[in-house]
């Protein structure tokens, strides 16, 4: 097998980077894709920095087993604290994900912007040096978010808990001036309609799928890594959670199709 027809690995902490691997099928189509979610270590949010380099390093691992020529970091918070981490330990490029802070400081009215983000995220030093880069001009309000990737993960993207908490962490948002709200976690794009349902359509809501596909694009294009068939790619998923039924539903959910789920490994659990 040619390096262009190794497939395209893709992680998350959990189902989030579903909405990454969307868009990646979409604008790639041929490319085989292998998903990772480690839902059973899920949310990265609430962990230390230390711990999410463990883990994701034990998710590209994996990936790497299954010969994937480039690594898609598709979660906000493995990004921050990982991918430099990784980039300097595998032998294949690494593209990560980051809030859309530069385009949502371009596109604000108000000049306040928001960012949902998890604990780790907003606390992170590199969402500060994109703050600092890109958005010195206006005012950045960044929201921790607990709790919404955990109903994420169980399929819950409307119920009133879920719109409790939107509103919990929106409505002040929208008080202080806020019209365009970036999205820094990639579980939160399914939570996109019931944004928009809680905050009356007032915001302008931002996430970053299309970009960092792009990026990726980019990259396979440089490395001359893009595969040159046309047609369908295959796409396979893995978790790192004991099967249950609730969990292949929702991912079934998210993707939209049937889903055949491989359990990792115990090493990589």
């Amino acid at each position: 097998m040619s390096q262009r027809e190794q497939p395209v690995g893709v992680f998350d902490s959990g189902l989030g980077g579903i909405s990454v691997l969307r868009e990646i099928h979409r604008l790639l189509p041929a490319e085989d894709l292998i998903y990772v979610a480690d839902s059973g270590h899920a949310p990265y949010g609430a962990k230390t920095p230390e711990y999410i380099r463990t883990r994701s390093k034990q998710m590209a691992d994996f990936l790497l087993e299954h010969g994937v020529k480039v690594l898609v970091v598709a979660c906000n918070t493995a990004t921050v604290h990982a991918v430099d981490y990784l980039r300097g330990m595998l032998p294949i490029p690494v593209v990560g994900i980051e809030p859309a802070v530069k385009p949502a400081a371009r596109m604000t009215q108000t000049g306040v912007i928001g960012v949902l983000a998890t604990q780790q995220t907003v606390n992170s030093p590199r969402l500060q040096h994109l703050i600092r880069d890109h958005a010195s001009q206006v005012t950045v309000m960044a929201q921790a978010c607990p709790g919404l990737v955990e109903h994420v993960e169980a399929g819950d993207f409307s119920s009133e808990a879920v719109r409790q908490l939107l509103k919990h962490y929106t409505l002040p948002l929208l008080e202080a001036g806020v019209d365009t709200l970036v999205l820094g976690c990639t579980h939160y794009p399914f939570l996109t309609e019931a944004i928009h349902e809680v905050t009356h359509g007032r915001m302008t809501v931002l996430e970053t799928s299309t970009p960092v596909t792009h990026q990726l694009i980019r990259v396979l294009d440089q490395q001359d890594l893009r595969r040159l068939e046309t047609g369908q790619g295959s796409v396979r998923f893995f978790s790192s959670k004991s099967e249950d039924a609730q969990h292949l539903i929702s991912i079934q959910t998210l993707w939209q199709h049937r889903v055949e789920l491989g359990l990792l490994p115990t090493r990589y659990r």
